[in-house]
């Protein structure tokens, strides 16, 4: 399955009406996992690289509520590059794809929805060591791919 397709961009509705925007987020619902922790990034200087980790465990979806951000996406093998640029639209990130945060507008707030408690043991914060692993889960599953 290709990378896009694992990390879909989601739509959530605008139930907004003359007296301003609504936007709703449901655990389980567009989200594909329950939500155990919430949290944003805000005031990043637009230099900044946030993220710069994999999760064993943890799923995660990125929504500018303010603001733009881009998230740069990997497996090791393909990449994608998504800008988040509107309250309704998120990106849904899986187990073990690697993730950076970048190009933070001066208004940026990025709402980070979590599948997990905070658990620091579960994060891979050296990409040749996520490289590395992903290898190890390829051969282990007999699969062959080439990593970047």
């Amino acid at each position: 399955m290709k990378l896009e397709e694992r990390c879909p961009i989601l739509q959530f509705a605008d139930l907004g009406d003359k007296r301003g925007k609504l936007v709703v987020i449901e655990g389980g619902q567009v989200v594909p996992f329950e939500i155990k922790r919430v949290f944003y990034i805000y005031e990043s200087d637009p230099t900044v690289v946030r993220g710069q980790h994999a999760n064993r465990e943890s799923e995660f979806v990125l929504i500018n509520v303010a603001g733009r951000s881009k998230v740069r996406i990997t497996d090791g093998i393909e990449e994608i590059i998504v800008e988040l640029n509107k309250p309704m639209m998120g990106v849904y990130i899986p187990k073990m794809i690697w993730k950076d945060m970048y190009e933070f507008s001066p208004d940026s707030v990025l709402l980070v929805l979590a599948s997990t408690h905070y658990d620091g043991r579960e994060y891979i914060r050296d990409y040749n060591d996520y490289l590395e692993e992903m290898k190890r889960s390829e051969l282990q599953t007999g699969g062959i791919k080439y990593y970047i």
